[in-house]
């Protein structure tokens, strides 16, 4: 019954039956074949790589000096580590020529290339480091470090043209920062401020939050008077990192120049935990001591600032206008003389030399200080003032109303094209002309009705150049100059101060910074009278006084709260002593 129900298929149904194609059965007794092993001179890239950004050295080297063995000095990969290893090491001559070797192996990798290139860059050859970036460029058109780092060439070079043509190239291909940075620096080195803050400002919208991007910006706009938006990019520099001491100290400058020591100070307190022995930090805040009129806290500051930097001229000027401030006039003439061998070319250390030399009894050199001030700088008018005092105290006349008339001439020049002149200079020039006229000396205003002078942004005329800024925010000063604002305050105090507390301590730093009322009496009633008294006896025909320079402030660069005692110095014993000595009569002590 079962064969039965099996039913045999028809012929129908086995002639549409799929034909199935036969496959050869592989013979168990075969083995399967092996992969296909690296060449020799490739087979260690891995390990050398990973010894390598792990920065093992010894272990990396030893395992090339293996696989060059093997390969016989055949191993691209293994030259080329080593070479990267021995620039590091500091050896640039050895790696340029393994960088070369592998060249030879494989001409068609621009990475060797830039690394022959970067060599050359390392030995100051940047024209053959041209030329090798050239060729890579023929290789690889769409690199964009190729064309930075030949724009970085250009411009030590100074062919600034090709510089930014290359590195405009490069940021056509990739944005980054470091390209910006490079390209606002050419643009500061051609002078062109307006150019480098549209640079700096496209780096900003690029890496929003940049601290030094923002603070650069900042001081940019700082130098074109343009607080405003100098105060906002420093903030925003501030936001996104509280301990940004090259923000901090730059918006601490900027209250400086504007006369508000007390912020200033508060602010140059919280860098001085990150930079505590800055030269420019010392700096600045004895300045802002000087500005209220703390001298004794003054000195400490800059003779701390002297001591961490005993070349930088702008710390020397300070010392002497300060000295020269509370007449002491030969540690004026020591300070100023160090500050003119540093910085030659300064008509304003000249004018000051010459106003100590005329207090030190000494007319001849300071006529020619004078003069040789005129010759570096015939448009300023402080000393073309300072000159007409001098030339009307010695007598000379003529040529005393010579200079008046050249002051006047300058003085309407700077005012017809919308430029401001100081208050002080335009008090004493209308009393020079009378003066001159009659032949007869005139009498300074009383020293308790004398106003302090206009703020700092009313001082439009300066001497001192700007300072260059850079991307690069150490001290070079850097490498830098100053801003060259001017004080807030009379330069040169009729008064003798009394002996000041110890300012420098934990406490008195703190009180210092506390608002001074108008109303706080200066001079006891007794030594105000004494010194009067003496001044009606020792009056001479050459009673009219010169007017000193203003300060010198760093733009970029803040101080520090002071640390050492003022006892250290003895200035109290010597500010005691000049006060109580007429600053017409005997020379008070050197200053030490």
């Amino acid at each position: 019954m079962a064969d039965r129900s099996v039913q045999e298929p028809s012929s129908d149904q086995t002639e549409k039956k799929v034909a199935i194609p036969s496959v050869p059965v592989p013979n168990s007794n075969a083995r399967p074949k092996k992969a296909p092993e690296l060449p020799v001179f490739e087979r260690r890239n891995w390990l050398i790589h990973l010894h390598y950004v792990r920065k093992e050295f010894d272990t990396c080297k030893a395992l090339i000096r293996e696989q060059l063995s093997e390969a016989g000095g055949m191993c691209e990969y293994a030259v080329y580590v080593q070479g990267l290893i021995l620039r590091q090491e500091g050896k640039i001559q050895e790696s340029l020529d393994l960088f070369q070797t592998c060249t030879v192996l494989n001409m068609q990798n621009p990475e060797n290339l830039k690394q022959v290139a970067r060599s050359l860059f390392l030995l100051a050859r940047h024209k053959a480091a041209i030329d090798v970036y050239n060729q890579a460029a023929t290789i690889s058109e769409k690199d964009w470090e190729i064309f930075h780092n030949l724009g970085v060439c250009y411009m030590y070079l100074r062919d600034y043209t090709k510089a930014k043509d290359c590195l405009k190239q490069a940021l056509s291909l990739r944005r980054h920062e470091v390209t910006y940075v490079v390209l606002g620096k050419i643009y500061l080195l051609e002078r062109d401020i307006n150019a480098a803050i549209d640079i700096y400002r496209s780096a900003v919208e690029y890496s929003p939050e940049n601290p030094d991007l923002l603070t650069t910006l900042g001081l940019l706009y700082m130098q074109v008077n343009q607080f405003q938006k100098a105060f906002e990019n420093l903030g925003n520099a501030m936001a996104f990192n509280p301990s940004h001491t090259k923000a901090i100290m730059a918006a601490g400058s900027m209250m400086q120049n504007h006369a508000d020591y007390d912020v200033a100070i508060t602010k140059y307190r919280i860098a001085a935990a990150t930079i505590p022995e800055s030269p420019p930090l010392w700096n600045n805040i004895g300045m802002c001591f000087f500005g209220k009129k703390k001298f004794v806290a003054a000195i400490s500051c800059l003779k701390r600032a002297n001591y961490l930097a005993p070349f930088d001229w702008k710390i020397l000027y300070n010392l002497g206008l300060v000295h020269l401030t509370m007449q002491q006039y030969a540690s004026s003439f020591h300070f100023i003389s160090a500050a003119i061998n540093l910085k030659s070319d300064m008509a304003q250390l000249y004018m000051l030399l010459a106003v100590s030399l005329s207090h030190l009894e000494d007319p001849e050199d300071a006529a020619q200080s004078y003069e040789h001030a005129l010759k570096l700088d015939n448009k300023d008018p402080s000393i073309l003032i300072n000159y007409t005092v001098f030339l009307f105290n010695t007598g000379d006349r003529r040529k005393a109303s010579h200079y008046l008339a050249q002051y006047e001439t300058t003085v309407a020049i700077l005012r017809s094209t919308g430029k401001d002149v100081d208050q002080d200079l335009a008090e004493l020039a209308a009393k020079l002309g009378p003066a001159i006229q009659v032949g007869r000396p005139l009498t300074e205003p009383s020293p308790a009705t004398v106003q302090p002078s206009a703020p700092a942004e009313d001082y439009v005329y300066s001497t001192v150049n700007k300072q260059r800024l850079y991307t690069d925010t150490s001290y070079s000063a850097t490498n830098t100059e100053d801003s060259g604002q001017r004080s807030q305050q009379k330069i040169k105090p009729s008064l003798p101060y009394e002996e000041e507390p110890d300012v420098m301590s934990e406490s008195s730093l703190m009180q210092s910074t506390q608002e001074i009322s108008p109303d706080t009496e200066l001079y006891p009633t007794s030594k105000l009278n004494m010194y009067k008294n003496e001044i009606r006896e020792s009056e001479s025909s050459h009673s009219l006084s010169e007017i000193h320079p203003r300060k010198l402030v760093s733009i970029d660069q803040a101080p520090l709260p002071p640390t050492h005692l003022p006892e250290d110095d003895d200035i109290p014993e010597e500010l005691e002593s000049a006060a109580r000595r007429n600053h017409r009569g005997k020379l008070p002590p050197l200053a030490s």
